[in-house]
Order: structure tokens, then sequence, then C-alpha cells
């Protein structure tokens, strides 16, 4: 492929990602816009960085079995969630911060507005960073998120879910998705994704399980690699 190919603009295709009023999403309907939008010019700071090819890593950033320990291992299905990030073309994005957040094991995040039963983990804190390597790939250890409650219908449940920023060049180019886990059977119940009319858009949000990564007697792996633009990428939310 040429350098000319590689940089080639691609159109956004708008039917890919949901209408920002959904009104079984019931979320959206306070946060979708009621007048037109109204384009504002990004300043200097936000296009240019900042450059994280720098930063300096704790040695457990991305590895939250043990970045939050507080005298023993957190509770859970222990996994590894590994990827790579690249763009339409294949191309991959090094050096770029990819971070993470997510519920314990019992579907309760570290977070004073969350008040589910579900205890918390004293030893789990339930976020991560880590930068990807020069080929665009990173890697996390953590536990398998519980699914969890929340007050969208009288019995709607999120499924087992992780969140991921991507940060990019700059602020402006930050963005922001959650995984599902194959096999699921809340997936396709859950409104947020049904939100999402495209089911190659579902597909491009659910890790798969991959067993050639796996730690036999440890920790089972699941692949999410995340693709920036083009027919192949990766569902972002908007809403």
């Amino acid at each position: 492929m040429s350098d000319a190919d590689s940089r080639r603009f691609v159109i956004r295709d708008r039917n890919w990602h949901p209408k920002a009023l959904t009104p079984d999403y019931k979320t959206s309907i306070a946060r979708s816009p009621r007048q037109a939008l109204v384009s504002i010019p990004q300043s200097v700071s936000e296009t240019s960085g900042p450059d994280f090819s720098h930063l300096q890593l704790g040695k457990f950033d991305n590895d939250l079995l043990l970045n939050f320990n507080n005298g023993g291992l957190p509770v859970g299905e222990r996994i590894l969630l590994s990827g790579r990030v690249c763009d339409q073309y294949g191309k991959p994005i090094p050096h770029t911060l990819v971070e993470m957040w997510q519920a314990n094991a019992g579907g309760r995040y570290r977070h004073k507005n969350d008040r589910y039963l579900a205890p918390l983990d004293p030893n789990f804190g339930g976020v991560g960073r880590t930068l990807t390597d020069s080929q665009g790939y990173y890697s996390f250890r953590t536990v398998k998120p519980g699914p969890y409650p929340w007050r969208n219908g009288p019995n709607d449940w999120r499924p087992a879910h992780i969140h991921v920023s991507i940060s990019g060049p700059s602020i402006a180019t930050r963005l922001i998705t959650q995984l599902y886990f194959e096999g699921d059977p809340l997936i396709p119940m859950c409104p947020i994704v049904k939100s999402i009319t495209n089911p190659d858009a579902v597909q491009s949000l659910i890790a798969r399980l991959d067993m050639g990564a796996a730690n036999p007697m440890d920790c089972l792996a699941y692949r999410f690699d995340i693709v920036l633009r083009g027919q192949r990428k990766t569902h972002f939310e908007n809403c």
C-alpha cells in the first residue's frame, strides 16, 4: 500500500453509530441534543498533545490483580485482556495511552455513587492503564467483571463489560468505548447494545476467548483489537 493510500480520507458512516436519541436507553433522552450542533474551532492545546510516549508508568499500572493490593488478591475469575490498536489499513498505533475501568467480580464499582448491594473488594480498585508498544499491542491482567442491575427498566441488567479509553495523539482525539465478553447471554438484552442497529458494529465490541494466550492453571485470556476508522472499525460510544 502506498503512503497516499494510507492517508486517504475515509468518509464516516453515520449509520454505524446509534441515533443520539434512543428512548429505550433512558439516559440518552437527557443527553441527546435538541438543537442543531454548532461547530467550535479547536485550540492548539486540544490538537497538539499531550505526548504519552515518554509517560512513566507504575510497575502494576496494567495489573489490576496487584495495583490495589491491600494484603491479598481480588476475588473473581482471573483473566488476561490484550489486543492491538491499529488504523483502518492495519497500521499500528504505537505508544498511545490505553486506560480501562470496570466493576469488580460482584458487579460493583469503587465509586461513591455506586449503591449496588454487592460488596466492595478490599483488594480491587478497578482501574488500569498502559501504553501500546511499537506494534500497537496492549495488555492487562484483571478479574472478569460481574453484571449488575441499573435503573433503566424494571429489570434491566448490564452485561459484564470493561470501559476502554484510547487517547490518540491529542485530547481532541480521545475515544471511549466498552467491551463485552463472548458468549454472554445478557448482551442482546442490554438497552445500550440494542441501540446499535448494525449487527457488525455490535460484534466489534465483543472480546473473544483466546485460549492461545491463556496461562494454564491461572488465567483465561480474551482478545480485543481496536480498529480506528474504516470498514472494520470498532464501535465507540457517542451518548
